[in-house]
Formats: structure tokens, sequence, C-alpha cells
């Protein structure tokens, strides 16, 4: 269990306090940023040439979070493979586009971060150092000489992978194989660049700003459904979405776990929120965010088996 020293009964008595309206609330501002994610997709295939329906596009979003709750990153796949096939758009390059969304979301997320840990050094260091940067080191924390062995050793890997690869190159090139892997390559690239080379850049920031606008609201508004983090406001709303989303990040189904803990010990450590209602807080958010993956996924899946596929004509 990620709730160090709480039992399950003392858990269990705090969610039957909550306000439950809070949670369908949060819901329904999910939906909607997921929406908009399927949106600012879109931008990133039309740049590319192709057209796609948004109805398609938001069903296949939404079958990519479904399949991250089985396994992590596996709704990359997911999705691109369900609006490849309905949207007829080579998957290689539907690929490339997602890969330069969690790019420039990384890119966003670390921003957000950069700005809590500046402007809450003070408070939030000794906690980020502690349940953060320690764990992830392990015994390389704090011991330069380790940390430049393993870099060296890469660095050799490297080198002698591209030397072994470059006395290759002429084989390759006549084998079948590396015709489709480089094919497979230049239409990643073709959309991890779509971003760079983006007309509509003002939407695409339009989009991307209401994405992480509403994830904030879904943090907040649940503050208000348990009397102890009601105290809460905007402000520990901003922090906990920048430090609390290293939780869903994890490379763990749904950030089931990493997630709780994570958000448990940011409210008990920074805040001082009681432990059982912190608990109760990170449980509750993330079993109403699940149950709504689970149905909104569930109904775009058949959604997208009614949906016909796109003639490759057009």
């Amino acid at each position: 269990m990620a709730f160090r020293g709480l039992k399950f009964a003392e858990l269990w008595e705090e969610l039957k306090t909550a306000n439950y309206w809070w949670f369908f609330g949060a819901i329904v501002l999910a939906v909607l940023s997921h929406v908009f994610r399927a949106l600012r997709w879109n931008l990133l295939i039309q740049q590319m040439g192709y057209k796609t329906r948004t109805s398609t596009t938001f069903y296949s979003v939404m079958m990519g979070y479904l399949a991250n709750l089985a396994l992590p990153r596996l709704g990359e796949v997911t999705r691109c493979g369900f609006l490849s096939k309905k949207e007829n758009i080579p998957f290689n390059a539907l690929f490339g586009t997602v890969i330069a969304e969690r790019v420039f979301d990384l890119v966003v997320l670390l921003f957000i971060i950069f700005v809590v840990v500046i402007t809450q050094i003070a408070q939030i260091g000794g906690f980020l150092n502690r349940l953060l940067i320690k764990p992830l080191m392990g015994i390389y924390a704090g011991n330069g000489t380790a940390i430049l062995i393993v870099v060296a050793v890469l660095a050799l890997l490297g080198i002698a992978f591209l030397f072994v690869f470059k006395r290759l190159k002429p084989w390759l090139k006549s084998t079948m194989l590396y015709g489709k892997i480089e094919s497979f390559i230049n239409g990643f690239l073709d959309g991890l660049i779509s971003i760079a080379k983006l007309k509509q850049r003002g939407l695409f920031l339009f989009h991307t700003f209401m994405i992480w606008f509403l994830y904030l609201f879904m943090i907040v508004l649940p503050f208000y459904a348990f009397s102890e983090t009601s105290i809460l406001g905007m402000l520990d709303g901003v922090t906990i979405l920048g430090i609390g989303s290293l939780g869903i990040v994890a490379p763990v189904p749904g950030g089931v776990g990493s997630y709780h803990f994570i958000i448990t010990e940011l409210l008990v450590q920074l805040y001082d929120i009681p432990v059982k209602a912190a608990a109760a807080y990170a449980t509750a958010n993330h079993a109403a965010q699940t149950i709504m993956i689970i149905f909104v996924g569930f109904v775009s899946y058949i959604l997208l088996i009614l949906v016909k596929k796109k003639p490759s004509n057009e």
C-alpha cells in the first residue's frame, strides 16, 4: 500500500465523508481536456497533409489512455494504430506526431516544475531531494566518480555502435529490412518536426494551454470534496500539478501507487494535511479519473468499430 502507517479502515472512513459531486466536475473537465488533446493532435496531422475526423481522433486518444492502464506507454502505439486504420494515415507519421506532442508536454511540465521549485525552493527543495532525487540516483547520489564512469561507459558503447553501423551500412542498405526501417524513420521524423513547421502555432498553443489549464482544475476542484483539503487554493494546485504529475509519468500502469504516494506525501509534508485526508484525496481523485477512462475508453472502442474506414483516395 502506498500509504505508510494508514489502515484501510481509516482510509475508508475518510472516503465516506467526501462530497463526490466535486469529482464529477473534475471528470467533466478531464473529458474536455482530452477533446482539446484530440484537436491539438489534428493540427499536427493536418500539417503533414492528412485530413482527420475530430471524433475519430478523440476516440483514438481515449483508447490510448485505456491501453495505458494495462501497460505504460502502450497508449501511444494504440491510438496511432486505431487512427491509422480508420483514417488511412501511415502509422509511422502518426507516431512521430505523438512523440512530438509528448516532448512538447514534457517541456511544459518541466517549466511548471521549474517555476514551482524557484518560487517555493525553501518549502519544496527538501521534499524533492528526499523523495525523488535520492531514490532515483540510488547509490550514485553524491558520488561524482561513479556517475562519470557510467557516462563514460555509455559514451563508449555509443561510439562502438556507430563504428560497427558505419562498417555494415553498405551491406545493410542492400537488404529489404533496411528500406522498411529507413521509411519508418523518415515518416517518424516528419511527424516529429511537424510542430516546427506548424502554421497554426497560435491555435496549437491555445489547445496546449487549455489542456494544462483543465488539468489544474482537475486537481483543484476535488480539494473541496474534503474539509481538510478545502483550505488549499489555486497556487497549491499548481504545485501539486507540477510535482504530482511525476507520479503519473512513472513507468507503472496508470500511475497506480506512485501517484498516490507522491500526492499524499506532498499534502502531508508541504501543507500539513492529515495523512488519512491526503490519502483519501489521492485515492478518490485517481479512482475518478480511472473510472472515466475505462468508461469513455470502452464507449470509444465501440464507436471506433462503427466508424467507417476512410477510403485511401480521400
